[in-house]
């Protein structure tokens, strides 16, 4: 199996993680037919990894550390996104909180991450 180097890191697996569980939060939005929020949200949610993927293959440190700050910039979007539900009661907050415990904490991660990377 091949074996990019983004699958080596603990933040990007972190990333994955928590935009699976937004994409089945996106799939409940649909069945409540909240079609453009819950693309919405799955697009930001999934942008966090995807920044984190495409910066590794950047040819130098500085540039990761860019695109580490935009998945970061993701991750505020989809807490914003997430209080925005639970305001509009379509997102109990038993449900919210956790997730956004889980952003909160992957920023942490991607901000020391994004640090390291530069000198």
């Amino acid at each position: 199996m091949s074996m990019f180097r983004f699958q080596e890191l603990t933040v990007w697996q972190r990333a994955l993680e928590i935009g699976i569980e937004l994409d089945d939060l996106s799939d409940q939005l649909e069945s409540r037919k909240r079609f453009r929020q819950a693309e919405q949200l799955r697009s930001a949610a999934m942008s966090i990894s995807n920044n984190i993927a495409e910066g590794s293959g950047s040819s130098s440190k500085k540039d990761f550390a860019h695109f580490v700050n935009i998945a970061k910039r993701s991750a505020f979007e989809t807490a914003n996104m997430l209080i925005f539900f639970e305001r509009k009661k379509l997102l109990s907050p038993s449900i919210g909180q956790p997730l956004l415990i889980q952003l909160e904490s992957l920023c942490r991660m991607m901000e020391s991450f994004r640090k390291s990377l530069l000198p």
